[in-house]
């Protein structure tokens, strides 16, 4: 039998190229930035600057590098399974693709309901202790998540609104805890002493959780090469969106925590609605409690984009993964009137619904949340280990410098180190991902659940690979034995 691509009847041919510059940059914003990465921070204390520093030397600027040749040699539909599959065949494309569709599962939880303990922000401080309500959390954190899937079930046309409020939404409010902050230090002074000792990375047991966060923080620059058939000018869009959006991205890491510490001492941080905490207590001190309001309205908005993009870019992982034939059909269909993968979208966010009022039980909101980060951390690093490893192994092709690829300076030098150092460093990762945080009650309960969890995951997907490994050579043998 004859591929898709090969009897013209190819899903990918009928996305529509909807996404220029500042969609892509926006949409980068909207899915790497995170208030709630700033509030982890901001917990963590002084010493968060300096790892916010070498995290963006030594993973963020290699991970750009590596993310902007890769989307430039390949331009296609799938962005990293298509990499790992150009790279290393069809089997450890689909283990770097399967994980890096099934982290979301727990990304989204985890997202959404730090993006409902922030909503609570926007009733002011007499709302705040909403902000660790059971019930709400769960109301408003599948209210965005159904928003955020039927604005992308339309299409990009609709949906990269979203995404590009999403962006602005993002930016604006920690842009005005910034400001905030600078203010209240001149005129009440700062919650932390800043020194060059106490900025410096401690290590120890009960913080070292932590660090994979300010790394998984840095990551999404790839979501968007997973969408490349539906962006205009590829080869010249990903450069220039990537170096826009990076920039601006570890600037405000930085600044934003270094706000949150002015305005609050770090064991009063709240790990998921720390920005808006710091935020709301501010503005009170100083009179100006709408500002806060404000920014929470913002934040809401910001929130809902993140969504929203990883809504629409890893959803196209399973739709192409779909089309090769490695997961159930549906997967790979493109909805006849709005030309999306829907299957793949309601699929992911059925599942994430699911998860989120399962993780209740028996885990307060705190707890739940740091399950739902790590799992999300350990899967979602598995594929970038692919990814790493792959632009090296790819780099040694004779078609590298093919016209319109951007490549990472330095030849296969450059590659080599932007490689090896993404890889240790998304290795180191995944290790401290099964470290419990110092407030965990049961350590043991905690590991337990991640590595069981991230087994049983994996296994489910080579299941998966293997029946459909199967059904697929089993209908290309069908036209050879009819010619016999």
């Amino acid at each position: 039998m004859s591929s898709p691509a090969a009897s013209g009847s190819d899903p990918r041919k009928q996305l529509l190229r909807v996404m220029g510059f500042w969609d892509v940059l926006l949409f980068n914003v909207a899915t790497i930035l995170g208030p709630r990465w700033i509030a982890a921070a901001g917990h963590n204390g002084a010493s968060s600057i300096s790892l916010w520093l070498l995290a963006a030397v030594f993973f963020f600027i290699p991970t750009g590098l590596v993310v902007m040749e890769l989307s430039t040699r390949y331009p296609a539909e799938g962005g990293l399974y298509v990499w790992s599959k150009e790279a290393f065949g069809e089997f450890h494309g689909f283990v770097a693709g399967w994980t890096y569709w099934v982290y979301t599962f727990f990304y989204f939880p985890g997202l959404l309901m730090a993006s409902a303990s922030m909503a609570a922000f926007i009733g002011g401080a007499g709302a705040a202790p909403l902000a660790n309500d059971r019930t709400f959390i769960l109301m408003v954190s599948f209210a965005i998540l159904l928003a955020a899937l039927l604005l992308n079930l339309v299409g990009l046309r609709v949906g990269k609104w979203l995404q590009n409020a999403g962006g602005v939404g993002t930016m604006l409010p920690l842009a005005m805890l910034v400001l905030l902050a600078g203010v209240f230090w001149v005129v009440r002074g700062s919650a932390t002493a800043f020194s060059w000792r106490a900025i410096l990375p401690r290590w120890d047991f009960a913080t070292v959780n932590f660090w994979p966060q300010i790394f998984f923080a840095f990551t999404g620059l790839e979501l968007v090469s997973a969408m490349s058939e539906e962006v205009r000018n590829p080869d010249r869009t990903f450069p220039r969106a990537i170096v826009a959006s990076g920039a601006a991205i570890a600037a405000i890491y930085i600044l934003g925590t270094v706000a949150v510490l002015v305005l609050l001492p770090a064991a009063k941080v709240d790990v998921k609605n720390g920005a808006f905490q710091a935020l709301t207590y501010g503005s009170s001190l100083l009179g100006i409690g709408f500002f806060g309001i404000a920014a929470a309205l913002l934040i809401l908005v910001g929130n809902a984009g993140g969504v929203g993009s990883t809504v629409a870019g890893i959803a196209r992982v399973p739709f192409v993964v779909g089309i090769d034939r490695y997961m159930p059909k549906a997967f790979g269909k493109i909805h006849p009137r709005w030309k999306t993968p829907h299957v793949s979208m309601l699929v992911q966010a059925g599942i994430s619904g699911a998860i989120l009022l399962a993780i209740q039980v028996n885990e307060t909101t705190s707890s739940a949340y740091q399950i739902l980060v790590d799992a999300a951390v350990i899967l979602y690093f598995i594929p970038f280990l692919y990814m790493y490893l792959a632009v090296i192994k790819l780099a040694y092709r004779k078609d590298r410098a093919a016209a319109g690829a951007v490549l990472i300076p330095g030849g296969k030098l450059g590659v080599w180190i932007s490689g090896v150092l993404g890889f240790a460093v998304v290795l180191f990762g995944i290790v401290l991902s099964f470290v419990p945080p110092g407030e965990t009650a049961n350590k043991f309960l905690f590991e337990a659940k991640l590595a069981g969890g991230t087994v049983a995951i994996i296994a489910l997907g080579l299941i998966l690979y293997f029946r459909g490994a199967r059904q697929r050579a089993a209908e290309e043998a069908k036209p050879a034995a009819t010619t016999e």
